[in-house]
């Protein structure tokens, strides 16, 4: 019987998640959710964070745990360039569109 060790090499498109790396990404997704929490229940209700500011902080933060979550448990970070910008070009503009009906809502508000 042999005593090597058959190790496995990743190129990059083909790995996969192992149970290390889901520790790890749950661990990340913990902590950004508590610092979330620690902002909400903490530091606005005792001002030492105004909500103006606090808000796009969540919004970030949202965003960040949104990348870990589709990078690494919907496994886009391991499939080609091409699906991975298939799936982002889309979603800018529709956050482009976003962006510009909302600036446009308040043209329409401030008419009247």
């Amino acid at each position: 019987m042999s005593t090597e060790s058959h190790e496995v090499h990743h190129d990059g498109e083909h790995e996969t998640m192992t149970k290390g790396r889901i520790w790890k990404v749950f661990f990340i997704l913990l902590g950004i959710t508590i610092i979330e929490f620690v902002i909400a229940l903490v530091c606005v209700p005792r001002n030492i964070l105004p909500i103006q500011y606090a808000n796009p902080v969540y919004i970030v933060l949202t965003l960040l745990k949104a990348f870990y979550i589709v990078a690494y448990f919907m496994h886009l970070k391991f499939e080609k360039m091409g699906l991975i910008l298939s799936i982002a070009i889309p979603v800018i503009f529709i956050i482009g569109l976003i962006l510009v009906l909302t600036n446009e809502s308040h043209h329409w508000v401030d008419l009247r």
